[in-house]
């Protein structure tokens, strides 16, 4: 008999933690060693819908536990969330995180992860942050230090493997989804740069992605040229409705006005797209290269599946995306660790005291134009970028690592039938009638 396994996650959300979700949860289905239940969670204010938009995904409804219930404890016990919310309830517990994006995690983490007998993080960055975490153990009454708070448990760096049947490079005819990109296949321009990512809380240049500075930069390096290139902003702030993209419009528009000269053209895209889909976008013949100016990534997956068309790649040289992105295939731009600032922070997530990545400007316009002016030279290190990911951040990747992990720390004893001999019936004597006194 399989061991029990079950597995909590927002596997049906448009979210990266549902992505993440579904990949891990699909690799152990095919390890076909356990036997797997799936209990879906919501993800923050991100959609749900996943699954019934991508058919393909339909076999992961046969896992789902009805009214996501558990009757009997299972034998193994995986979470796929914020270390927080961590609770053990297997006989053996997995937590798992795609980690932190600066350089500190909050001590409920820390507690959280020492609530599970393994913990699984998507990056060396995010078990280095994890590791170097410690806070004093107070006593609450005295106000004494009496300890401290550290990971006491085994961490793993469990990459992100992307699906390679999805996310490759692809000739414009097999485009399929053509109307979706009508705006863009209309543009003037031939050569447009791509960022993707979620817009998030933060004043100007202090949001995690840095898409503000990424759109003012690009405005700056390019303004008054007589040949200018696009810039293709996939984003949202927090959903995909009509305000959320009203709200992403007045920014582009606030940091336009703020810029003089001749700008270039920036094109918004806005809303939920497909794995294929977002490979079509990446492989669209004037998509040329991504930028990514980030402040700090647990993992980066979009730079990972952007990758793997075999185009350029900009971005940041800090965090969570170095472990794929080789240094001397991708342009990766130096700069310093700053604070965090507070239009930033968010309680035991972003941490007042933490620090993360601030790009050099001087290195960012120079990165602009470097790709756009010596693109022969950058498209060929994008493709030897493509490869190295495809050799060794695939699906088939991850699936290795997670059965290696597995296999060396899971050891569940199996319930033992005994076989007793049948007892044999006694012949007693019989005693005789007793006569009546």
């Amino acid at each position: 008999m399989k061991n029990t396994f079950v597995i909590s996650c927002p596997i049906d959300t448009y979210s990266g933690y549902g992505a993440r979700s579904r990949d891990l949860v699909k690799s152990i289905i095919e390890l076909d060693k356990y036997d797997v239940k799936i209990m879906s969670q919501r993800w923050g204010s991100t959609p749900f819908g996943f699954i019934e938009d991508n058919p393909e995904w339909g076999f992961l409804l046969n896992h789902l536990l009805p009214n996501n219930e558990l009757k009997t404890q299972p034998d193994i016990w995986a979470q796929i969330t914020v270390p927080n919310e961590f609770s053990p309830v297997g006989k053996y517990n997995i937590g798992i995180t795609a980690g932190i994006e600066t350089t500190l995690c909050a001590a409920p983490w820390i507690e959280g992860m020492n609530r599970m007998n393994i913990n699984l993080v998507s990056s060396k960055h995010s078990k280095d942050v994890f590791l170097n975490s410690k806070f004093d153990r107070m006593d609450s009454k005295t106000n004494q230090k009496v300890g401290e708070i550290r990971i006491e448990k085994p961490i793993e760096v469990l990459l992100e493997g992307a699906n390679l049947d999805v996310y490759k490079p692809i000739k414009e005819k097999d485009i399929k989804n053509l109307e979706l990109f009508e705006d863009i296949n209309s543009i003037p321009e031939d050569f447009a740069f791509l960022v993707v990512g979620h817009w998030m809380q933060g004043a100007f240049g202090e949001d995690r992605k840095n898409i503000g500075v990424t759109l003012k930069s690009f405005y700056e390096t390019f303004k008054n040229k007589k040949k200018k290139p696009a810039l293709i902003i996939k984003t949202s702030a927090v959903s995909s409705s009509h305000m959320d993209r009203r709200e992403i419009m007045k920014r582009i528009n606030s940091i336009r006005e703020a810029c003089t000269g001749k700008l270039p053209n920036v094109y918004l895209l806005h809303g939920n797209f497909s794995n294929e889909e977002m490979n079509e976008l990446y492989n669209h013949p004037k998509v040329k290269a991504m930028v990514s100016h980030t402040k700090g990534e647990g993992f980066g997956r979009p730079l990972l599946e952007f990758s793997l068309s075999n185009k350029p790649v900009i971005c940041s040289a800090w965090s969570g995306q170095v472990d794929f992105l080789h240094n001397e295939k991708s342009l990766l731009i130096g700069g310093k660790l700053t604070p965090v600032h507070p239009s930033a922070q968010q309680k035991d997530i972003i941490l007042a005291e933490s620090n993360w990545f601030t790009v050099d400007p001087h290195q960012i316009h120079m990165s602009y134009g470097e790709v756009y002016n010596k693109y022969k030279f950058w498209s060929e290190r994008g493709k030897q970028q493509g490869y190295h990911s495809r050799t060794y951040f695939a699906f088939e990747n991850m699936k290795a690592k997670i059965k290696e992990i597995l296999e060396a720390n899971i050891n569940i004893p199996q319930e033992v039938k005994l076989s007793l001999p049948k007892l044999k019936k006694l012949n007693t004597p019989k005693l005789p009638k007793l006569n009546k006194i």
